[in-house]
């Protein structure tokens, strides 16, 4: 029963650090713009599937190709600002959010169709040699692909938190987190920070993309349950912490791990029930300011 338990508790964390990973460049997004990107799992989406394509047909190892999907991800961030949330990244908040969400909407049905005809509608996956290979320790299975990616995670996570904390351009875009008019009256250059704000967080939704595809299938439609799941956790961490919302995922992760020992598949509700209960008691997260 002890390995059986501490097994479930590793594959929540293998799981968790995705959920971590993912919700960050939302978190990051709506943080410093305040837009909320419904669609970010459609991205995530088109981050795995760049991902297949690369190991697929060029023989890329998805670990080599990650910062290639990355950067990939981060000049397609750019051109979506610059055509479609450009024009809204500036209106009054209430208005700003209300049109970003019809946006995003409309991106989250025009993605899968799009995905379809690139890649048919069947479940893929990128499964190199190494997919399957593991080894044990006092009787718990890590999986060397899952532990690469929860520490591929750390590492994107700490990066990111080096970035905005010890960067003068994160150091901006922190300051345009707090008020843009006051941030724009201080001499920083706001459109770009916004755009770069906006291709960072895209590139994070490719990266969790092509980590998320080595453990689970792909498919047009994964998007939405992903974008759902990056809001759990970013209620639950509260906006304005990158370390907090890794953690949040990990928690919600372990939580799900744990939870399907005896709910089993009604598992998702619990990821929900968390959800309005953190926005009930503490509407500000975890690791948010009051």
């Amino acid at each position: 029963m002890v390995q059986f338990l501490a097994q479930t508790f590793v594959n929540g964390i293998n799981v968790g650090a995705l959920y971590g990973l993912a919700a960050v460049g939302l978190s990051l997004i709506f943080g410093v713009m305040r837009i909320l990107n419904v669609a970010h799992g459609e991205f995530l989406m088109v981050g795995g599937y760049i991902g297949f394509w690369l190991f697929k047909l060029y023989g890329v190892d998805p670990f080599v190709g990650l910062p290639l999907v990355g950067i990939f991800l981060f000049l397609i961030g750019i051109v979506f600002y610059k055509v479609v949330f450009s024009r809204v990244a500036k209106f009054h908040e209430e208005v700003k959010l209300k049109n970003s969400l019809l946006i995003a909407f409309g991106l989250y049905l025009i993605f899968p169709q799009i995905a379809m005809v690139l890649w048919t509608a069947d479940e893929r996956a990128i499964s190199p040699a190494y997919s399957g290979q593991a080894f044990d320790l006092l009787g718990v299975r890590f999986g060397y692909v899952p532990l690469a990616g929860v520490c591929i995670a750390i590492i994107v996570i700490l990066a990111m938190y080096l970035f905005l904390t010890k960067t003068y351009f994160g150091k901006s875009l922190r300051g345009t987190a707090e008020s843009w008019k006051a941030a724009k009256l201080s001499g920083i250059h706001i459109e770009w920070t916004f755009m770069i704000t906006f291709g960072l967080g895209i590139s994070l939704a490719g990266i969790a993309g092509v980590l998320i595809a080595l453990t689970q299938e792909l498919t047009p439609f994964m998007g939405m349950p992903w974008t759902l799941k990056a809001l759990i956790v970013v209620v639950l961490a509260g906006m304005g912490s990158i370390v907090g919302a890794f953690v949040a995922g990990l928690i919600l992760g372990i939580v799900e791990a744990v939870s399907a020992i005896f709910m089993g598949p009604y598992t998702i509700a619990i990821g929900l029930l968390i959800f309005l209960i953190i926005l009930v008691l503490r509407p500000q997260g975890l690791f948010g300011r009051a």
